[in-house]
């Protein structure tokens, strides 16, 4: 393992930005014992940082903070970051993922213009000696549990809603010290481990471009944010969701 490259700042892993080392302090992150340091940096962006979609896949960690809201690739762009910054090696792990598993979340136009193969992805820390597979800070506690109030009876693996797994009613992702994961089960294609973010996305580019980039930045993510907050704050029986995929 080569260290100092899996602590390097980079374009996307711009930890060095006012925001984030304000953040590190105010937190007091890297003074706390390596077990707890990434434990409270994964729980941050789990849930501090809601389920939402951004302008691109590849926007700098500062954005996302700023932001406030992120999916897989955007939420692990920021987790890298301030794992770095508070002296954790970690790298990127790139796949794709059938958007399948994002029906719900996604409808309508929005669902029609996204590409069968999205590209996903998950962070991997190295923690006792061992790479640990991160992927379970994607959806936020009170997103995954309005999912796990609606889908309640859900026996078996569960696909949609922008979740991928064996087990909605236990998925596995606090931390623990060891992996999590959320929409593993929706893996299609690995493109394997690189040392950054930037890396992965000068070889293999992002979801989109040109004119369905345009229409997603300007109209159709404001859309997709405002399902997902109806999601978050589902109520009674009157505005139950259609049934998820299973598998």
């Amino acid at each position: 393992m080569d260290r100092e490259k899996l602590l390097a700042k980079t374009t996307l892993l711009d930890f060095e930005h006012p925001s984030i080392q304000g953040l590190i302090r105010a937190r007091g992150w890297a003074n706390l014992p390596e077990r707890e340091r990434i434990g409270a940096i994964y729980d941050f962006v789990r849930n501090e940082v809601a389920f939402g979609y951004n302008l691109a896949d590849d926007l700098p960690a500062s954005q996302v903070l700023a932001d406030g809201v992120g999916q897989c690739n955007t939420k692990g762009t920021l987790f890298m970051a301030l794992l770095r910054a508070a002296g954790a090696p970690c790298r990127f792990h790139g796949f794709t993922i059938d958007k399948a598993l994002q029906k719900g979340a996604i409808t309508g136009v929005a669902y029609a213009l996204a590409p069968r193969d999205i590209i996903h992805s998950w962070v991997e820390v190295w923690f006792e000696g061992r790479w640990v597979e991160l992927e379970g800070f994607i959806l936020d506690k009170d997103y995954l549990s309005k999912l796990q109030e609606r889908f309640g009876d859900q026996e078996g693996a569960f696909c949609g809603f922008g979740a991928a797994t064996p087990d909605l009613k236990n998925p596995g992702v606090e931390w623990t010290g060891a992996n999590t994961y959320i929409q593993k089960d929706g893996i299609n294609r690995d493109f394997g481990v690189f040392d950054d973010p930037d890396s992965f996305y000068a070889k293999h580019g992002a979801n989109l471009s040109g004119v369905k980039k345009w229409l997603f930045q300007g109209v159709v993510r404001h859309w997709m944010n405002q399902n997902v907050a109806r999601i978050r704050g589902w109520g009674g029986p009157a505005d139950a969701p259609p049934k998820a995929k299973t598998a």
